[in-house]
């Protein structure tokens, strides 16, 4: 096993545990040599169930440390049912997360990992804070609607999927500056944290290859017209790393029949097999 443990971030509530543990165990399942650590913030998942989140972790091989947020952290920030306080989980993580860890990467629960994730783990950020992927269409309208929208130059990052230096990030993030955004732009805010991280740190964020680390699951079609039909369902399996279950169609209560839900599905009901196994090895 790898000597150098990756950190993982996720954050979510209880409602996502099932989903997490899916994704958590593709991760280790195609990386079965490599160490992990995984970090959870949260404010409101019950001790309980950290504690199951922790013996699973324990049962994969994996370290586990969960870190509940203060109030006292938001005191600045607006709390409301649209900015819940664990909308500012990502964009606050190099202050919550300890102050001698250096990198670690934030992966989403709707995600699918396929294939090794060390040379993501091992990028370059070239001085940036961060690195992440943009889901581009084929004439990168939204993108340039967005540019107008959030007053930006750059590409518009999706945060499912973010790459953290965190020594750089804690020269650069101003908890009041996000603070102070979120109530600039109050109703123009679609997805509010990924687009207050592209307003204030999409300057200071490395591209990554979308259809490498973050593949929109929904978007099949136009990476194949887009790649002039080399990215094929075999291209994937062999380099798509990361996949992203993207929008509110969760492939977990999905009844949509396509090849990227059954891979889920498989997935799903694999761990489902682990963990009965373990309670009965138990």
């Amino acid at each position: 096993m790898s000597q150098q443990a990756i950190s993982v971030l996720v954050s979510f509530d209880e409602n996502y545990i099932p989903p997490f543990k899916t994704m958590f165990y593709s991760l280790i399942q195609n990386n079965p040599d490599q160490a992990f650590k995984l970090w959870l913030l949260h404010q409101q998942v019950s001790e309980s169930a950290l504690e199951e989140i922790r013996s699973y972790c324990q049962d994969l091989g994996a370290d586990f440390q969960a870190i509940k947020v203060k109030d006292q952290d938001f005191q600045n920030a607006a709390v409301t049912n649209r900015y819940p306080r664990e909308m500012y989980f990502r964009l606050l993580a190099p202050f919550i997360l300890p102050a001698d860890l250096g990198r670690v990467l934030y992966l989403d629960p709707d995600i699918l990992v396929i294939n090794r994730i060390e040379e993501l783990w091992h990028t370059d950020l070239a001085g940036n804070c961060f690195a992440a992927a943009s889901h581009k269409g084929f004439t990168d309208m939204v993108g340039g609607i967005n540019r107008v929208r959030l007053q930006t130059e750059h590409d518009y990052f999706n945060t499912g999927v973010i790459l953290m230096d965190l020594d750089r990030a804690r020269q650069v993030v101003d908890p009041d500056e996000i603070f102070a955004a979120v109530n600039k732009f109050d109703k123009l805010l679609l997805l509010p944290d990924q687009d207050i991280f592209n307003h204030l740190y999409g300057k200071h964020t490395k591209l990554l290859a979308e259809e490498k680390w973050n593949y929109d699951t929904r978007k099949y079609t136009r990476y194949y017209l887009k790649s002039d039909q080399e990215y094929t369902p075999e291209w994937t399996a062999q380099n798509t790393a990361i996949l992203h279950f993207c929008g509110r169609d969760k492939p977990w209560e999905s009844t949509k029949f396509t090849g990227f839900v059954l891979l889920y599905q498989h997935y799903d009901q694999a761990r489902q097999q682990f963990e009965k196994e373990r309670k009965i090895k138990a």
